[in-house]
């Protein structure tokens, strides 16, 4: 069955697809390549070294290469590569290496896909909240108007790279926000942080900090794999969520006191530009795409998800 009728498949929506992932071995593309295989989907990862599995294709995307065997009989490429955010500081040096490795990933993604005769029907794109900068007081659906700063600047670009996919595409660039896991990512480090009992405001603590589980995170990726939906979407959880109710409510699951503030410009003065985009920045961003697209969230209250993670 060809790539567009399995993705359209209304009368066996449980037809396997074949999935490429890049970035399968990170926190997302772990888990997302787990749930799939146990969906009963075919994975495929593209791997940096020398494969060791049958499922496993070599390239390199700062020289542009692939192994164009990898995307035959594709139906969905799930592009997730990139330099991680959280590795601090932002030197010079490695702010062109996030804004680099988000590019060469997926100009080499679409330059493949470019040169096909049958290209897989659907582009996940990886994105972030980012895209819309320091944003107080504004509730953010999706919204075309990109803010300022470095992240801006970049997701403006990662996503301008994706849309550039072969016309017959459908193109989902998803503007992710802080992935909520034990196992990765922002928790185990703000665990860390409230067990030495440094845990306090951040700032003022009131901006917004946009969130998801990574449950819903790969739950919603499986869901836009097949739903009619194209551009932009928010993959963030449904509740709107301060910077200190997070914080607090980490601080509380491991028994640690919610006391200590790091002022605005202490937290500017040590981390620069990660300050004010990652830690500082007020983003009260809305799932509503999502939601309309028909996904049902299963860690709706971030409260909530972070206690069951830490009953666990």
């Amino acid at each position: 069955m060809p790539q567009h009728e399995r993705l359209n498949n209304t009368e066996n929506p449980g037809t396997p697809l074949t999935i490429l992932i890049t970035g399968a071995s990170g926190l997302i593309g772990t888990a997302l390549a787990a749930r799939a295989t146990a969906d009963g989907h075919h994975v495929r990862r593209l791997v940096r070294r020398v494969p060791s599995a049958a499922n496993e294709f070599r390239w390199d995307p700062s020289t542009g290469l692939i192994d164009s065997s990898a995307l035959i009989d594709v139906d969905v490429v799930v592009n997730l590569a990139g330099a991680p955010l959280n590795r601090l500081p932002w030197t010079p040096a490695y702010k062109k290496k996030i804004r680099q490795s988000r590019l060469d990933a997926t100009n080499t993604v679409v330059e493949a896909m470019r040169g096909m005769q049958t290209p897989p029907a659907v582009l996940l794109n990886a994105s972030a909240v980012g895209y819309y900068g320091h944003r107080p007081g504004e509730k953010l659906v999706t919204s075309p108007a990109r803010g300022t700063g470095f992240l801006a600047d970049v997701c403006v670009a990662w996503e301008a790279a994706a849309q550039r996919a072969p016309e017959g595409v459908r193109v989902v660039t998803l503007r992710t926000g802080i992935v909520l896991s034990r196992t990765g990512g922002v928790l185990p480090l703000l665990e860390r942080i409230a067990k030495v009992g440094l845990a306090g405001p951040l700032g003022s603590g009131t901006q917004h900090w946009p969130w998801i589980s990574l449950r819903d995170h790969v739950g919603a990726q499986m869901h836009l794999m097949t739903a009619d939906v194209s551009g932009p979407i928010n993959i963030v959880g449904p509740e709107q969520v301060t910077a200190a109710k997070l914080i607090t409510t980490v601080a509380h699951a491991v028994h640690r006191p919610y006391w200590l503030p790091a002022p605005r410009f202490a937290l500017i003065a040590l981390l620069g530009d990660a300050a004010r985009e990652l830690l500082l920045s007020d983003q009260n961003v809305y799932p509503r795409r999502l939601l309309d697209a028909g996904y049902e969230f299963h860690d709706a209250r971030m409260e909530q998800l972070v206690t069951d993670l830490y009953a666990r």
